[in-house]
């Protein structure tokens, strides 16, 4: 799309004397004061020149640039508002903030609810990942996590109207020659900019080849490939605090300017002290960078500095590694704190590949060991700006230890994978790369690593962690194909659903009248007491009678609103008069497992850490499940205590809250852990509100209060994913059923022991030892047996080529044959020895060290005997087991088993 030439011909560019010019070198229009100006004043047009020589009359450290620019548009009217987290919880189309407009997105842009303020300014920490391998190489042009300020003014049609274009350029030049920025040095580059559904024209002021922020008029929402204008205008400005700090200082990188103690720490403990007039002549070129051509760069760059390539590297290569290392340990401090756990899966995915990015950029410069000491020095350092991260330290740290230790568990079992691929492939193309990455928790780096100690030289793939970040990075939304989907067409025009059961929790009937029947076993009613699938909570069951006759209720679903309710067989009509009545005992059983389900999770904050946030649910009838974010597996002592906790709160009989609440009053009065579950689409979002213990956004139906519960019982633990683990649990008579039923396995187990039921633990632990020697006493008998069997059979063996091939069937177990396999190896060298167990239905494959010589493989020979008598089985070349087949058949093979072991001596 084209930008109009009169767009941006602004009073206030008018009046003070900037004119409309275009670029020469990237085609781009700017505005600018100065008339001898020959470029749009943004890299790669010109060289930085503010490093060393800092436009700026102050030195403003990245804290100090932040209140300048909070401060500044208070002076001028506008609310300071608190930033929003990193982690987008309350987006199903994101899973992190990109940019401080993603706080509105999408209620307030489309104007369904206010603004916390109008107009308003916010520093929001954001992350991307798409330049995430150029952090560090730049100087500081590139990072994932940075601040961007904003100050937002939300102009409605027919209403407020704020301020728009002029005043935002206006209040632009304002701040930037107040820190003392020449007017003149301040080129507009004119743009287009589209994000989150939205789209506008934009200006992106620079100075010194720096672009420094950008100035969006959001006025259009994005419909497929068409722009269609909002009923809202809004500001929608972007400034880098990072680099606005880096250009006050002109030091040789931004990491000197964000960083500042924090680099010189890490610096110190590479034993590095970089020559910072070079890096910084060095940082003027940085821009240049580009992955896929990134040696002949910088040869290039070396050249214009006059060093040779060598020395560059020599500086460089550390220096980068621990700039780059200083964004990543500093972004995954952010993200661990608001409760993401590393694994394989969405934001975990992320957190890891950080740290083990972080880890080999710090390996590059020999301090690998202190990457968990630079997580603490960050949240050190930030803390005091953002206090979660020091109330999350402990939790944080624990994190970084743990993924540390599996990180090095990686790394012992992948280095001899990777080599064994490169040794049989001598390359290693991208998507195989890909693969290490993806399945085997490898780095590129490892991957390089463990091919040179085989002597083989790869080359990194340029760009892979954005690649692999932007498979990641996809929205948490999910479209689901269901069966009914041709239903949503059909009912896209009805009215929504009255929900009888929001406003009455324990109405179990209800009369309605049928608008609509689908297929004659889908039904729409004016209203229902059935409560439809949602939230990890099966619909509602029961039934509809209309004029005397009964139709079962086996389904209910939601589709925008909408409730469509499944009968068992057709009969009802549109416009039928019905009288519903749901399973209440049913209904009784699924409210106590979802209000369980909040208690729960409540509990394994309290025992886990903050960072326990729900992944995923289930409440059927009989039992439960929750899926929490943990980087280790739940004890048992944890369990125990998450179930006294639970069952506590049950016994104070706390009351249980639910109601609907504007958006952004329940984000106000709540804050972001509502949305435990997902986020929750609507203007107004349902509340269910235990008091101190668990508030959550949350459409199920619950109890009115906790005692109704009865008795929580936690039954089982699974670990779902690195990083997730699952509680199993049941609810009032379900959770008493599975007590008494325990109760009774135990009681059994006394009465077969022949012990008192308290001394059950005891006597189980002596009949454990009464077994264990038992079990000695019959190996050494087995050993005897075998040796005594072994030379019985090795008399009457077959004869084959100098080998001794034996057979033999018996009801003995499999570790009999094992044994005596031992024994004829120990006799006879050269045996061959075909083994079955009558009674287990398995078989095994003995070859001593001189038929291994002359080519004979147990393993193979197992698998072929395995298909003779209808099994299966391998190995490996001295031994192979199998089982399945007719010991009958192995009888009668004995022929062909001879026949095999001639094919492998030939």
């Amino acid at each position: 799309m084209q930008i109009p030439p009169d767009e941006f011909m602004l009073p206030f560019f008018k009046e003070n004397g900037f004119t409309r010019k275009q670029c020469p070198h990237c085609g781009i229009h700017y505005w600018t004061q100065d008339e001898d100006s020959t470029s749009c004043g943004d890299a790669p047009c010109v060289d930085y020149d503010f490093i060393g020589a800092s436009p700026v009359s102050h030195v403003f450290t990245l804290k100090e640039m932040r209140e300048k620019f909070l401060s500044f548009f208070e002076r001028h009217g506008h609310k300071r508002i608190a930033p929003y987290p990193v982690v987008a919880r309350w987006r199903d189309d994101l899973m992190f903030t990109i940019a401080s407009i993603i706080d509105f997105q999408p209620y307030v842009t489309d104007g369904i609810l206010p603004p916390p303020a109008n107009p308003l300014v916010v520093s929001q920490p954001c992350l991307r990942f798409e330049d995430i391998d150029l952090v560090g190489i730049t100087a500081g042009r590139h990072h994932t996590i940075f601040e961007m300020g904003g100050h937002h003014a939300f102009n409605y049609e027919g209403g407020e109207q704020v301020y728009w274009k002029d005043r935002t350029v206006e209040l632009h030049h304002m701040l930037i020659t107040e820190i003392g920025v020449p007017s003149e040095a301040v080129t507009y580059k004119e743009g287009i900019w589209s994000g989150g559904g939205n789209a506008g024209y934009c200006l992106e002021p620079c100075v010194g080849g720096l672009e420094e922020s950008t100035l969006v008029f959001m006025q259009y929402r994005v419909v497929g490939d068409r722009w269609e204008q909002m009923p809202i205008n809004i500001v929608d400005t972007g400034y880098g605090i990072e680099r606005w700090s880096w250009l006050s200082s002109g030091a040789p990188s931004a990491f000197h300017s964000i960083y500042g103690p924090v680099l010189n720490e890490a610096l110190g403990w590479a034993g590095l002290d970089p020559d910072e007039g070079l890096l910084s002549e060095l940082a003027k070129y940085s821009y240049l960078i580009d992955l896929n051509n990134m040696e002949q760069q910088r040869r290039n760059i070396a050249e214009r500095v006059g060093i040779g390539y060598d020395d560059l590297r020599g500086l460089l290569i550390p220096v980068e590694s621990i700039y780059a290392a200083l964004d990543h340990t500093k972004a995954m401090a952010f993200i661990l704190s608001e409760g993401v756990v590393p694994s394989n899966v969405k934001e975990g995915y992320l957190a890891r590949m950080l740290f083990r990015r972080g880890y080999r950029l710090l390996r590059k410069a020999g301090i690998e060991e202190r990457l968990p000491d630079l997580v603490a020095e960050q949240i050190k350092f930030w803390g005091d700006d953002f206090p979660q991260l020091e109330s999350m330290r402990d939790e944080v740290l624990k994190m970084v230890e743990v993924e540390g230790r599996k990180y090095q568990d990686t790394l012992n079992r992948g280095h001899s994978l990777v080599q064994r691929y490169v040794q049989k492939n001598r390359k290693v193309p991208e998507e195989q790369f890909v693969e290490f990455y993806e399945s085997h928790g490898l780095t590129p780096e490892d991957v390089q690593e463990a091919a040179q100690g085989i002597g083989v030289e790869l080359t990194v793939p340029g760009e892979f962690y954005a690649l692999v970040s932007g498979k990641h990075m996809k929205g948490k939304k999910e479209i689901m194909e269901r069966e009914g989907a041709e239903l949503a067409k059909r009912v896209e025009d009805l009215p929504n659903t009255r929900r009888l059961f929001y406003e009455d929790l324990y109405q179990r009937e209800c009369d309605a009248t049928v608008i609509e029947a689908l297929d004659g076993k889908h039904l729409v009613l004016d209203q229902t007491v059935f409560y439809a699938e949602g939230g990890g909570q099966i619909s509602d069951q029961g039934t509809l009678t209309s004029d005397g006759e009964e139709y079962r209720v086996v389904d209910v679903q939601s589709i925008e609103g909408v409730l469509v309710h499944e009968l068992d067989r057709p009969g009802l009509k549109k416009g039928d008069r019905v009288h519903g009545v749901i399973d209440w005992e049913r209904r009784m059983a699924l409210m106590r497992a979802h209000t369980s389900t909040h208690i729960i999770l409540g509990a394994a904050r309290r025992v886990l850490g903050e960072h326990a946030w729900q992944a995923g649910a289930s409440k059927t009838v009989e039992r439960a499940r929750l899926d929490i974010s943990h980087y280790a597996r739940i004890t048992r002592e944890q369990v125990e205590e998450m179930e006294r906790l639970a069952n506590m709160v049950v016994r104070e009989g706390r009351p249980v809250t639910c109601r609907f609440i504007q958006r952004d009053e329940a984000e106000r009065r709540y804050g972001l852990r509502l949305y435990q579950g997902g986020a929750v689409p609507g203007k107004e979002i349902r509340v269910v509100d235990m008091g101190d213990w668990d508030v959550e956004a949350c459409g199920g139906t619950h109890l009115a209060n906790t005692s109704e519960a009865g008795l929580i019982k936690i039954v089982g633990t699974e670990r779902v994913q690195d990083g997730v683990e699952r509680l199993i649990y049941m609810v009032g008579p379900y959770a008493l059923q599975e007590v008494q039923r325990r109760e009774a396995l135990l009681m059994k187990a006394a009465e077969l022991l022949g012990a008192p039921y308290d001394d059950l633990p005891q006597s189980v632990g002596s009949t454990l030892g009464q077994l264990k020697e038992l079990k000695s006493q019959l190996d050494s008998l087995q050993r005897a047996m075998g040796g005594q069997k072994a030379e019985e059979l090795l008399g009457d063996s077959e004869e084959v080529d100098g080998l001794k091939v034996v057979f033999y069937v018996d009801d003995v177990d499999m570790d009999f044959l094992i044994e005596l396999g031992n024994a004829m190896e120990v006799a006879e060298p050269s045996v061959v020895a075909f083994m079955m167990s009558r009674s287990e239905r398995r078989f095994g494959v003995k070859v001593g060290k001189e038929a291994m010589k002359k080519g004979v493989h147990a393993g193979r020979l197992t698998t072929e005997v395995g298909k003779l008598i209808g099994g299966g089985g391998g190995g490996a070349p001295y031994f192979g087991q199998g089982g399945g087949g007719d010991p009958a058949k192995f009888t009668e093979s004995i022929e062909a088993m001879l026949g095999l072991v001639k094919n492998q001596l030939s």
